[in-house]
């Protein structure tokens, strides 16, 4: 018999995650082959631009490197800077470290059809992936781009 629990547990969670490397090591040869090596571990990447005068943050990238992919987790630029190319000089940057600094050949983010898929898009990014109704009435899209 079993006992299903539901709270929140943070042991358990590193626990599950260990359990789920081993598994999957365990049937994927490029899964074992990433064990001990840089790439194994999530590095998070940053990247801000903030106001010379006043420090004030105006845009940032915040992502992490994993298995040779960078993953763009948030892109934000703030109303009165966007279209001037400052989304595109972070996220270059950010594709720029991952691929000198952390050998990663691919990058990939998510985005819903309200954002900014074509913004991607025109930096070479493809859509690989879309997820309708997420949430309701939202299409979130998948991108990839390999980094050059």
């Amino acid at each position: 018999m079993f006992r299903i629990e539901t709270e929140v547990d943070k042991e358990r969670r590193t626990v599950l995650g260990e359990r789920l490397e081993d598994t999957n090591a365990g049937r994927s040869p490029t899964m074992a082959a990433l064990r001990g090596t840089p790439a194994e571990d999530e590095v998070p990447l940053q990247v801000w631009a903030l106001d010379e005068a006043s420090g004030e943050l105006v845009a940032g990238l915040d992502g992490f490197t994993w298995g040779h992919w960078l993953h763009v987790g948030l892109l934000w630029v703030a109303d009165a800077h966007r279209g001037a190319g400052l989304g595109s000089r972070l996220l270059e940057r950010a594709e720029g470290m991952a691929r000198a600094e952390r050998g990663c050949g691919y990058a990939r983010l998510e985005t819903w059809d309200f954002q900014a898929p074509d913004f991607y898009r025109t930096l070479g990014y493809e859509v690989v992936g879309r997820v309708d109704d997420y949430p309701p009435g939202v299409t979130e899209y998948i991108l990839a781009k390999r980094l050059g």
